[in-house]
Parts: C-alpha cells; structure tokens; sequence
C-alpha cells in the first residue's frame, strides 16, 4: 500500500465506519496519546524497564500503526500529501545531512 492509498483507504473508513474526522487538536492529542503507548513498549523492550504483566500482550507492530493511522488523519484534515511530504522532506535531509553523519565519530564506534 502506497502513502497515497493509505490516505484514501483511512479518508474512506472514516467516513463510512468513523463518522467524521474528530478535529485537528483532538487528533493531535491522539498522536501524542498513541506515541505514549508505543514509546512504553519501546522503554520495556529495548530500554531498561521491565515489562508490567499488563505490557506483555502489547503489539509493537499494532501501536506503530494507531500512530501512522492518527497521522494519516491529520494530514487528510489538513490537506497534507504525505507522499510529496515525505519526498520533500528527504530531499532536505540529503541535501543537508549528505556529510553530517559520515562525519559523526558517534556513528561509527560500534
């Protein structure tokens, strides 16, 4: 599935099973509620915390995709083309990290 089919397929299931989009500040709250959820996991699996009985069940891959899912509707709200988005955006990022990171002696200790 592209970016672009996602945002079809998301604009079509809320307006047939979701009713309407909630609105832009609702849904950035739901961004922020759902990056909560998944840096938990991320704190228990790959951090230093411990898994709480309840954490255990928890699907990585099922939280990143609420996080893509409430993305996708904002940027459907908001006019954004997230494929041209996404494609501008690395654009930037190659043209001004091209040494950057080559150059980051962090990078290249392990």
């Amino acid at each position: 599935m592209t970016l672009q089919e996602a945002q079809l397929t998301v604009d079509r299931w809320i307006q047939t099973i979701g009713v309407r989009y909630f609105n832009e500040l609702t849904n950035m709250a739901l961004l922020t509620e759902e990056v909560g959820e998944l840096a938990r996991i991320v704190a228990r699996r790959y951090g230093e915390q411990s898994f709480k009985e309840s954490d255990k069940q928890v699907d990585l891959a099922d939280e990143m995709a609420d996080v893509l899912f409430v993305l996708i509707c904002l940027a459907n709200q908001t006019g954004v083309d997230l494929t041209t988005a996404l494609k501008v955006n690395l654009e930037k990022k190659t043209q001004r990290d091209a040494t950057r990171h080559l150059q980051n002696p962090k990078l290249s200790e392990k």
